[in-house]
């Protein structure tokens, strides 16, 4: 195709694996990314790669020069802790970075806009599986700063000829399963990052935050994503956007199935038959029992459909990463 698709943070864990998945369906992709926290080794080699900011006023010449016609937005600041300790950082790299690069788009001529999200969007919820039209109550400057930008770019698009998808995310694992990339950062949070990481040797054991959670097993339960199928819902979202240029949508991007911690340290003892120490700790302030995806609502609005939502799949995958991580 003649236009491209510019992916802002592509050098990064799920940007890379949406860049895949764009080259993977023909796409012409230039990717921006400050490698900050992204490796430049990540970025597919079909991909036209330029190290840059996503508030440099220079991006307007580059929506021009390569002729982006839309725009997946993963760039920014994810570590939910982080953000309650340095609230101005998320501020600055999440929402007034974000304004900047919609305000680029808009001059640009851009029409098509996917914003990352995320299920820190509602809060605590009311009750499970949690709904797109549930309350908006972020307890951290994390989920305030997705949720403004969400309210940008709908007012944006009300006012300028520009259309979005904002994709609310429950929690991401897992890697490409050709092992083109995968999870990368030292010092991940994210469970079965860190639970892989014990598997091999990398940490001593897992800490679980709470054991007396309203769940089965008293752990916290969520809704784990293989990166490989969100970035496969992100080619569809486009295609949404691009057959309708009037309607924009925002959409949980989940499986409707919560494991809780046991579940999942239970599963990387299945698949790499190892036992990982476990250290019961006390709750982290604002965890909630469950975190778990209604998406009747995607799977109703885009063709869709999960083909790796399985969990030793998942496990396998971040696995099999883990070594070639360790192997590099």
């Amino acid at each position: 195709m003649d236009e491209a698709v510019l992916v802002t943070g592509g050098a990064g864990y799920i940007g890379s694996h949406a860049v895949l998945a764009l080259c993977d369906a023909g796409y012409r992709v230039v990717v921006i990314d400050n490698l900050v926290t992204g490796f430049a080794w990540a970025v597919d080699p079909r991909a036209t790669f330029v190290q840059m900011a996503i508030e440099d006023p220079a991006v307007v010449d580059l929506l021009r020069a390569q002729r982006v016609a839309a725009i997946l937005h993963f760039a920014g600041s994810v570590v939910v802790p982080e953000s309650v300790t340095d609230p101005l950082k998320y501020y600055r790299n999440n929402t007034a970075a974000s304004r900047s690069l919609i305000e680029s788009a808009v001059v640009a001529g851009v029409k098509h806009f996917i914003f990352s999200s995320t299920a820190a969007t509602y809060g605590i919820p009311e009750k499970t599986p949690i709904a797109e039209d549930a309350p908006k109550a972020p307890i951290n400057p994390y989920g305030l700063s997705k949720l403004m930008t969400e309210m940008m770019l709908r007012d944006v698009a009300a006012a300028h000829p520009i259309n979005y998808g904002a994709l609310r995310y429950f929690n991401v694992a897992g890697a490409d399963p050709q092992g083109r990339s995968g999870q990368s950062t030292a010092g991940a949070t994210h469970l079965i990052k860190v639970a892989v990481e014990a598997a091999t040797g990398k940490r001593a054991g897992v800490s679980v935050f709470g054991t007396d959670f309203a769940t089965p097993d008293g752990t916290g339960v969520r809704d784990y994503n293989h990166v490989t199928d969100l970035a496969d819902a992100h080619v569809h979202a486009l295609r949404a956007l691009v057959a309708a240029p009037a309607e924009s949508f925002t959409l949980n991007c989940g499986y409707g199935r919560g494991y809780s911690v046991l579940e999942v340290l239970d599963a990387v003892d299945r698949v790499t038959n190892v036992r990982i120490e476990r250290r019961l700790e006390g709750r982290r302030a604002g965890d909630p029992d469950a975190l778990v995806a209604d998406n009747r609502a995607i799977l109703a609005r885009l063709p869709w459909r999960p083909r790796l939502d399985d969990l030793d799949t998942i496990v396998a995958h971040a696995l099999a990463w883990e070594r070639k991580l360790a192997a590099r």
